[in-house]
């Protein structure tokens, strides 16, 4: 599908450049073409934003007490898959969660952290390739559906 939008997207492109090209004295050919890239790109981000499609792996830094050591299962009562390693910061022992989250539900997450953890350090960023562990099982579920629904 990414690869059919892209061709009408360089089409589109090459014809409205070459068009604005061969009228350069015209301002408002320049101007078209200008609002219309601008246009294009927000209503992709704005599509892309209401879509969340994809995964999204968001780390999360807390000092290590008794509280932050329970955040792991917590997490993982709320249906996220978690891992948990030891890490040291400027100001001492730290704990980091690794949380792999649908980009669906990444404003819940976000929540979620925030109520329980308000001085957490969050940083997320998109995977590119994810194979094995915690999402193995949900990912062969969501195949075998997709499957069945074709079918």
């Amino acid at each position: 599908m990414a690869s059919l939008l892209s061709i009408v997207e360089i089409v589109t492109y090459v014809v409205g450049l070459s068009l604005v090209l061969s009228k350069l004295n015209n301002v408002w050919n320049i101007a078209a073409y200008a609002l219309g890239y601008g246009a294009g790109i927000y209503f992709g981000t704005w599509l892309e934003d209401r879509l969340r499609l994809g995964l999204l792996n968001v780390n999360v830094i807390l000092p290590k007490t008794d509280e932050s050591k329970q955040f792991a299962e917590t997490i993982r009562e709320e249906g996220y898959g978690v891992t948990v390693k030891n890490a040291q910061g400027r100001e001492g022992a730290r704990l980091e969660f690794e949380i792999l989250t649908p980009r669906k539900r990444e404003q819940h997450l976000y929540s979620f952290i925030e109520a329980n953890n308000p001085d957490a350090f969050i940083i997320s960023y998109e995977p590119k390739f994810i194979k094995g562990g915690f999402w193995r099982k949900k990912l062969r579920k969501r195949v075998q559906n997709q499957n069945r629904n074709i079918e």
